[in-house]
């Protein structure tokens, strides 16, 4: 199963009154690690949307587990949970520095086409890229 790592530097803005992160902001930090594991793979999601595609979430599950605060680094793994031929479930574990999780979560994706909304495998666009999936994917 193939991992891919980025960090967050936890920002002041990105807290509440209390000095610990939003519980919204751990979604965002979820998108970084979901972009970085497209682009470590070799692909590039912005081409994707300018050949006329999209990939929205249609769900997303979060366990919350221990608060992270300004000043810390936060590390965001992500992996490819599962691919089929018309979903992606992304897999994450957002840790504190010394390896305390904070967060893991879970977001299900599917590919449209933008012009309609149609749902499309990615198979038909870009078979290398479905087949890369297919072979880092856990499940």
């Amino acid at each position: 199963m193939f991992i891919s790592e980025t960090t967050v530097d936890v920002r002041y803005a990105e807290t509440d009154q209390m000095g610990v992160v939003y519980h919204a902001n751990y979604l965002i930090w979820c998108e970084l690690g979901r972009t970085k594991i497209v682009k470590d793979l070799g692909f590039d999601y912005a081409k994707l949307e300018d050949d006329g595609f999209l990939s929205p979430v249609m769900d997303f599950s979060i366990q919350y587990k221990a608060a992270m605060r300004y000043g810390q680094t936060a590390t965001v793994r992500t992996w490819i949970e599962e691919h089929t031929n018309l979903r992606t479930t992304y897999g994450y574990e957002i840790s504190h520095e010394d390896g305390t999780v904070a967060v893991t979560a879970k977001s299900v994706h599917i590919l449209v086409k933008k012009e309609n909304f149609r749902p499309v495998a990615l198979k038909k666009i870009d078979p290398d890229w479905d087949a890369k999936y297919a072979e880092v994917a856990k499940f």
